[in-house]
């Protein structure tokens, strides 16, 4: 049997750039308002960074709700497609993902191109072969979001078997919109500027802090190696690690930290927030009393590549793009918070202070 193709690519959701552009914006604006409140002495803009954070978490899941019904609702379309190109990305499990390129053609509408990433078992790796047909799902409202039924029903296997397809003209639309540096520089942007309008809006009281402020003037310090970038100052410590380098590597979390917060330093800590390349520890004005103080020694260090990789792997999120764990003490007990952001949805997990992990807020609930 053969099958005809034509090039009628399916729309693309552009919603999904604004969605990280915003993901982006209220994650700086509320790193910056934690920072900003901190230095300032103003508790209600630091609980009111956190708030925003939460508030933004909760409304994601809310507004995803009627879309997850619909499609569970919904039984997914099934149509026959062809490996264009296959190409492994990584891994070093039984599961490895493997980008695909490929032909799709439903049974009522034009074919088109795809490219999407997928987990497949190594063992299973030689039954993918360009030229290959293979049997594909997706929701009726979004054809782009391409998975391989790996076990199809024996009529499904019996049409795969027999068919042939056309090669639909390229180029391959990304099943994930927002993509490599794309996606990167757009969730960056909204980042930056979410920041900047936080010391924008309080920049009165930053500057009048500086003027005023000469029995305790901040000292800042900066160190760079080959391999990542130290900041410290009176308020705040950074570490910015290089190219191919994460914190998530054995010791590397534990021993940066020690790096930003010694002496008297260790024991103003009010929080840590840990991205991939990328650690900032906020610290409490010198002389000032805080019962949210953290005991960083005390921290699960050792936990923390466990609970990132819980984290994007079983809360549903869809080609999960960032991670962020943040730990803190604003309810009275040290907490840490695995948050993971796609291109569409956005999930999170909380663990005590031992890294065990207390409370899931998925995708699909």
């Amino acid at each position: 049997m053969t099958i005809a193709t034509s090039a009628a690519p399916p729309p693309t959701h552009n919603r999904s750039v604004a969605r990280g552009f915003l993901t982006g914006g209220v994650m700086g604006a509320s790193l910056a308002a934690i920072v900003v409140g901190i230095v300032i002495e103003n508790e209600p803009l630091i609980a009111g960074g956190a708030f925003l954070l939460a508030v933004y978490v909760l409304i994601r899941y809310l507004a995803g709700m009627p879309r997850r019904a619909r499609e569970a609702a919904i039984p997914p379309y099934l149509a026959l497609a062809m490996i264009e190109s296959l190409e492994a990305v990584g891994g070093e499990t039984s599961d490895i993902p493997v980008k695909f390129d490929l032909t799709v053609a439903p049974d009522d509408a034009p074919a088109y191109r795809v490219e999407f990433t997928q987990d497949i078992n190594l063992a299973d790796l030689t039954d993918y072969r360009p030229r290959g047909i293979l049997v594909v799902q997706y929701p009726p409202d979004r054809p782009l979001k391409v998975r391989i039924v790996k076990r199809p029903t024996p009529d499904w296997e019996e049409r795969a078997a027999s068919a042939h397809l056309d090669s639909a003209p390229g180029p391959a639309l990304a099943s994930d919109p927002l993509e490599g540096c794309g996606a990167t520089l757009v969730g960056f942007l909204g980042l930056l500027l979410g920041a900047a309008l936080v010391v924008l809006l309080f920049r009165a009281d930053l500057f009048d802090r500086d003027d005023t402020d000469t029995a305790r003037p901040s000292v800042s310090s900066s160190s760079t190696s080959s391999s990542s970038t130290t900041t410290v100052s009176s308020a705040s410590g950074t570490v910015a690690l290089g190219p191919g380098q994460s914190f998530l590597d054995q010791g590397r979390l534990g021993s940066s930290v020690a790096v930003l917060a010694k002496g008297e330093d260790k024991h103003r800590a009010l929080t840590v927030v840990v991205q991939e390349r990328l650690l900032t520890v906020v610290l409490a004005p010198t002389g000032t009393q805080a019962a949210s103080r953290l005991d960083l020694d005390s921290l699960p260090y050792d936990r923390v590549p466990a609970l990132v990789k819980e984290a994007t792997t079983t809360l549903g999120v869809g080609s999960p793009r960032t991670w962020q764990l943040t730990a803190d003490r604003l309810t009275g007990r040290v907490a840490l918070r695995v948050s993971v952001t796609g291109s569409e949805d956005t999930a999170y997990l909380e663990a005590d202070e031992q890294g065990k992990v207390v409370r899931r807020v998925s995708v699909g609930g």
